[in-house]
């Protein structure tokens, strides 16, 4: 083979280092985000500790940038934000207690803590908790997940 061209050499680098380029698909590596199969799966996830992102969504073709998104946001955040893909048609009660009427739409849910006032409660063996949802609203790239992190004080790396 002959030699690489400065054209050919600027591209390869370009794939090779830089995080953002999206011309060409990239490498991931095996799904990072988890599908949605139950609450209880849910909670347990929230009580790991780590931030969840959770996309409500409704399978369709206009899902499909919002899906490629999520997989790479996934797979640079790992395993310090977890990402849920919720299909709303699947589990209707889930995705109607948000309250939301258009779709897909995506929110973080972050830090359980045991609710102080547990109200009137019917069976001792159930605890309440309180969980701090924050609705995203940033634009929908991975660069845009960092920069709502970084503003809402969630770590999303390792401290350095």
């Amino acid at each position: 083979m002959g030699e690489q061209t400065f054209y050919e050499r600027m591209i390869g680098h370009l794939r090779g280092t830089c995080k953002y380029y999206t011309g060409y698909p990239k490498d991931l590596g095996p799904s990072r985000v988890i599908d949605f199969t139950s609450e209880r799966d849910f909670v347990h996830l929230l009580h790991e500790g780590y931030p969840v992102v959770v996309a409500f969504t409704i399978r369709c073709n206009l899902t499909r940038h919002l899906d490629k998104v999520l997989e790479e946001a996934a797979a640079e955040f790992y395993p310090h934000v977890k990402f849920i893909r919720v299909e709303c048609p699947k589990y209707p009660g889930f995705c109607i207690s948000r309250q939301k009427t258009e779709y897909p739409f995506i929110e973080i849910f972050r830090s359980p803590q045991q609710a102080s006032n547990q109200g009137r409660v019917v069976d001792s063996n159930i605890t309440k908790y309180s969980v701090k949802v924050i609705p995203f609203n940033y634009d929908l790239s991975a660069y845009g997940f960092r920069e709502f992190f970084k503003r809402h004080g969630i770590s999303s790396s390792d401290p350095k």
